[in-house]
């Protein structure tokens, strides 16, 4: 007679890595690689900013230090476990159907790679499976990845920001959200292979909405049209215009998190948003003292040529115009340098570790 028992399935693991580091990085992904096992069990995801011109050896270098194979992926590229993929410079690197898709999407928060795009497809296609870390860096790049990641119910790493060269990127994560762990990067290797072994739990649930937009998001990382997609109808119209393009900027909340995407894709924390802002002003402000530098030049030499040429009285017009645009020139020089670049970073953090 026929056995009429269903075939036991394994529950899956957290087999599915995904990290995040900026300024001070390199080092910082050197040393933990190093003490990864040889037969780590998962793939890992690195999105670490760089400019986008260059010729990235971060695989070699990795590959020097780990006994794990570290690749750039190629577009499509099926993931196997125990390998490192990282992000080519000016491409998101993402996570879907168990590929990885290396695409020219808008940037977020000024970059790509954007971690945070990273981040957000994994919690999207592997839920609980997934462990995010985000390491060392400027500014919050990752702050609303790892979000995602703990909502859709996968486990969240923070580098100890005490231990990290550029402690912004994990104290801005810690101040929105409640990481599952805080660790040096010493422990974080052995922290992993401990967390890959465990089985994942079930799926929370969420709201509808909420996952129709993260895979809209997602789907503008990969580079589709944002406007024909309605991301400007999924937050609050503001305002304020984008940095990068100048288009219209939607605000959409995370938790406590604000942050912005304008029509064409572009995304931002307030954080970023600030430093944009900011960056923006004072090139403005350089640009006026340059235009008022040259009217004063213009005028002393127009002013120089009358009193040559006998023709003192409108000599004394041009000399004192240009006066009065030289101190015009100073109020701006001294503005400059008065211009505080602020952002999310100058604000002192208040938050509880667990």
């Amino acid at each position: 007679m026929a056995s009429t028992k269903k075939p036991i399935r394994s529950q899956p693991k957290r087999d599915i890595v995904v990290i995040g580091a900026s300024s001070g990085g390199i080092a910082a992904l050197l040393e933990f690689v190093k003490s990864l096992p040889e037969d780590f069990p998962a793939p890992i995801f690195v999105v670490q900013h760089m400019a986008p011109y260059i010729h990235s050896v971060l695989p070699q270098l990795l590959s020097h230090v780990s006994p794990l194979q570290v690749k750039h992926p190629h577009d499509g590229e099926d993931i196997q476990p125990g390998i490192i993929y990282v992000a080519p410079p000016d491409h998101h690197l993402l996570i879907e159907n168990n590929k990885a898709l290396v695409k020219r999407g808008p940037k977020e928060n000024r970059f790509r790679p954007s971690v945070d795009a990273l981040f957000r497809s994994a919690a999207y296609s592997y839920g609980p499976r997934v462990i995010g870390v985000v390491l060392t860096g400027y500014l919050d790049d990752g702050t609303s990845g790892l979000w995602c990641i703990q909502r859709l119910g996968g486990i969240t790493v923070v580098q100890d920001p005490q231990d990290a060269v550029s402690p912004a990127m994990p104290t801005n994560a810690l101040e929105f959200v409640e990481a599952d762990h805080i660790v040096p990067l010493a422990d974080l290797a052995a922290l992993l292979v401990k967390l890959t072994a465990q089985p994942a739990p079930a799926q929370p649930r969420v709201a509808k909405e909420d996952l129709n937009r993260i895979e809209i998001e997602l789907t503008i990382a990969k580079h589709d049209d944002a406007f024909e997609m309605g991301i400007i109808k999924k937050g609050e119209l503001t305002p304020f215009t984008c940095p990068d393009c100048h288009g219209a900027l939607t605000k959409l909340i995370e938790g406590k998190l604000i942050r912005f995407r304008c029509h064409t894709g572009h995304a931002y924390t307030i954080s970023a948003l600030l430093s944009e802002v900011n960056e923006s002003v004072e090139s403005m402000l350089y640009q006026s003292m340059r235009g008022l530098e040259e009217s004063k030049m213009l005028l002393q030499s127009l002013g120089e040529y009358f009193a040559k040429d006998g023709q003192q009285h409108v000599a004394n017009i041009f000399l004192t115009k240009a006066e009065q645009t030289g101190r015009q020139a100073r109020i701006v020089h001294d503005s400059i340098f008065e211009h505080t670049i602020f952002s999310g970073d100058t604000v002192p953090h208040n938050r509880k570790q667990k």
